[in-house]
């Protein structure tokens, strides 16, 4: 099953989402949808208004979700481009709900950084809450996987060891489209990119993980309970602007594709604010 926020004339509503049609389910964007023990079988049997898919407007998958948990250095390729070593522990930071855009929204560059870099992500959300999580805890606890661009302002990230402040620009992370059940994904890793004005810049697996979902799952909810909605982005593999020489970063006009294979894509044009 597919599920997403969209927005509408009435607002953002949960859908369904179909081959060819977005099915409403009665709840205002995912999260409050998730929020519901029966959240699964409810949105299979969703039978509200419908929209084409084809003309939806896409809302951030979560709009607002209790947390956005980011973790970094977490692919074996974009560990070693980094010049880092492999962590023994996730590297654990965040990002604030402003932050968050739409998966075909425009990206908004700041004025203060001429550093902005993209980064594919795999991103978890989860379906109920979860506190010192077994395996079996961790995976039934996952109500399924999006994208995101974890677009980072380097030069801000890297003026502390902290990396928040260079993660939650306002208005610069793509989250979406939808929200894809694990029962429609194949075992193993999933291809993973991103392409800046038609070049490929990012290639690789999420076989490449150093921490895989259920791992991290499982590492948070010993720290916070995991509640239904909450966004884990999980890393990003190599081929990042600030690792290439020269760096290649964002640009006012510039289109960035990032991609999970059998999930989507968030493309979204960079726009410099005014």
């Amino acid at each position: 099953m597919r599920l997403a926020t969209i927005r509408t004339a009435a607002g953002t509503r949960a859908v369904r989402v179909d081959e060819t049609t977005a099915t409403e389910t009665g709840e205002a964007d995912l999260r409050a949808l998730l929020a519901r023990p029966d959240w699964r079988a409810h949105a299979e049997a969703a039978a509200g208004p419908s929209h084409a898919v084809a003309g939806l407007d896409y809302a951030p998958l979560v709009p607002s979700p209790e947390k956005i948990i980011c973790v970094g250095l977490n692919y074996r390729d974009h560990v070693l481009e980094m010049g880092n070593e492999l962590p023994a522990y996730p590297t654990v930071f965040a990002k604030y709900a402003p932050a968050l855009i739409g998966a075909y929204d425009e990206i908004e560059l700041p004025t203060v950084s001429e550093q902005v870099d993209y980064e594919a992500e795999l991103t978890i959300v989860i379906g109920q809450p979860v506190r010192h999580a077994d395996d079996a805890a961790a995976e039934a606890a996952i109500a399924g996987y999006t994208v995101l661009n974890d677009v980072s302002v380097r030069d801000y990230q890297n003026r502390t060891k902290q990396f928040l402040q260079g993660k939650t620009f306002e208005h610069s992370t793509p989250l979406g489209p939808v929200l894809v059940t694990p029962d429609e994904l194949p075992a193993g890793g999933w291809a993973i990119s991103s392409t800046l004005d038609g070049e490929v810049m990012q290639s690789s697996s999420t076989d490449q993980l150093v921490f895989g979902a259920i791992e991290l799952v499982k590492y948070l909810s010993v720290i916070v309970t995991l509640n239904p909605g909450d966004v884990i982005a999980t890393g990003t593999p190599g081929g990042v602007g600030h690792a290439r020489k020269p760096p290649r970063y964002l640009t006012d006009g510039a289109e960035i594709v990032v991609a999970v294979e059998g999930i989507g894509e968030c493309r979204n044009v960079c726009r410099s604010a005014k």
